[in-house]
């Protein structure tokens, strides 16, 4: 059994809506701009790429690391593109771009659900629901209470494109079956994934609220189920992942260089390697002319341009095994073994003296009292107010109210007791959705220590 591309690059949306026929952009550009200007995706200019709370304007945030990584994503999916008209395997009403557009909307998309501190935020959310609040878990079933003990940011990403944005619980933003699909990295659920029966352990894509989208989309693109709430990637995904890890490959270093955490031998020594050798001779001569501030910008289009390469290779190689759904690791382990070898280096450098670099370490340490302090305030309220309503206090309702109502699906109130995970949902929803910045004041209100201003 394979897929096809007819069904895979669908451009009707979520909802069984057909296809937008628009003057000046496809329906996949469509998707770009609505993610464009969501909300969600411009507080990613104040949340953490790797450097939480970071002054330095010069280094990455979440919004300049999403637009930089759709910049290198559509150039692969164009290449990619272009090499399946030539091989006369893309269908014939389709051009090259729109794989571009889908790409690039989905890199957009790839971080849209991340809280404030970046995956420091993910760990502080599950360690306080594990801990602290593991008493709020206690009435939900087991699926229910693993997506919120284990909340993982790409669920949260598919949660807001089709829950939560523009359209409230009613298909969010209403994109593309292709881009929404292009855009679940991991298309199962959190409970197997947590026993081991999943291919990457600990990691999901989907919350037990965003199911009937799941598989809507999984349907509409033909995607091939491999079990129980589980099917295969779309092969596109391994592209948006692609672009994802080529700008951590080199942008990471460059912050660290940025910040005096790495040199600049350290990060040539890895870089050089995926550089067409006949080059190497006069862009040597051009990095020595200039300080080690500005070699990156030198080095920058040569490196993105052979992993691009390389990857589109890779992915035309075995594009019979992306159709059926018989490639279990990521593109760039298929890549040749310069490109494969430099990009888990860098990883390897990044993990070794960036992150665990003393100062940011001090700064996660703080978003985990940061993060407890506000579910604790949220979750107590909430809890309180579908409890026993009669006995919430006035801070209570003010807590309600700083959240809104409106933000709870509405079978919240109606029922109450039994809807507990919604509400803990909505709870996840309002942190999830802050800053860095509007997260740490927030909680300083919250103690009583904040500024008025």
């Amino acid at each position: 059994m394979s897929m096809n591309w007819e069904q895979l690059l669908s451009a009707e949306r979520l909802g069984n809506r057909p296809a937008k026929s628009e003057e000046g952009r496809s329906a996949f550009y469509s998707d770009h701009d609505k993610i464009i200007f969501s909300g969600a995706f411009r507080r990613l200019a104040r949340k953490t790429q790797v450097h939480p709370l970071v002054t330095n304007d010069h280094v990455h945030n979440r919004l300049t690391h999403s637009l930089e990584v759709a910049c290198v994503g559509r150039t692969l999916g164009m290449r990619v593109g272009n090499a399946l008209k030539a091989k006369g395997d893309l269908p014939a009403h389709l051009e090259p771009t729109d794989i571009g557009d889908i790409i690039q909307a989905s890199c957009l998309a790839h971080d849209i659900g991340n809280p404030p501190f970046g995956h420091t935020g993910e760990e502080a959310i599950r360690n306080w629901f594990q801990k602290d609040g593991a008493h709020y878990l206690a009435s939900l079933s087991e699926p229910e209470r693993d997506d919120i003990r284990l909340f993982e940011g790409n669920a949260q990403g598919l949660r807001v494109l089709t829950t939560l944005e523009y359209y409230q619980y009613e298909e969010g933003m209403r994109l593309t079956y292709a881009t929404l699909a292009a855009a679940i990295k991991y298309p199962w659920c959190s409970t197997p994934s947590i026993q081991g029966q999943r291919p990457k352990n600990n990691k999901y894509g989907v919350f037990q609220t965003e199911l009937p989208y799941f598989h809507e989309i999984a349907r509409h693109n033909g995607l091939l189920p491999q079990g129980d709430n589980w099917y295969c990637r779309h092969p596109l995904v391994y592209l948006m992942e692609a672009a994802d890890d080529f700008c951590y490959c080199i942008l990471d270093l460059e912050d660290g260089l940025e910040m005096g955490i790495l040199n600049w031998p350290e990060i040539y020594d890895i870089l050089r390697a995926v550089i067409d050798p006949a080059q190497i001779r006069d862009l040597e001569k051009s990095l020595a002319r200039v300080d080690d501030g500005r070699k990156p910008a030198i080095l920058r289009g040569k490196v993105i341009d052979a992993l691009i390469d390389a990857g589109t290779q890779a992915f035309v190689d075995h594009q019979k095994q992306f159709l059926a759904g018989e490639v279990p690791g990521d593109l760039i382990s298929l890549c040749d073994p310069p490109v494969m070898e430099a990009v888990q280096a860098a990883k390897d450098l990044a993990r070794e003296k960036i992150f665990n670099h003393a100062k940011r370490v001090e700064l996660e340490i703080g978003a985990y009292n940061t993060i407890g302090t506000l579910l604790g305030t949220l979750c107590g309220a909430v809890d309180a107010l579908l409890g026993n309503p009669g006995e919430a206090t006035y801070k209570d309702h003010r807590v309600l109210a700083l959240i809104g109502d409106n933000n709870f699906h509405p079978s919240v109130f109606e029922k109450r007791g039994s809807y507990k995970y919604q509400a803990l949902m909505a709870v996840i929803d309002y942190i999830s959705g802050m800053t860095d910045n509007y997260a740490t004041n927030l909680a300083k209100q919250f103690n009583g220590m904040g500024n008025s201003s």
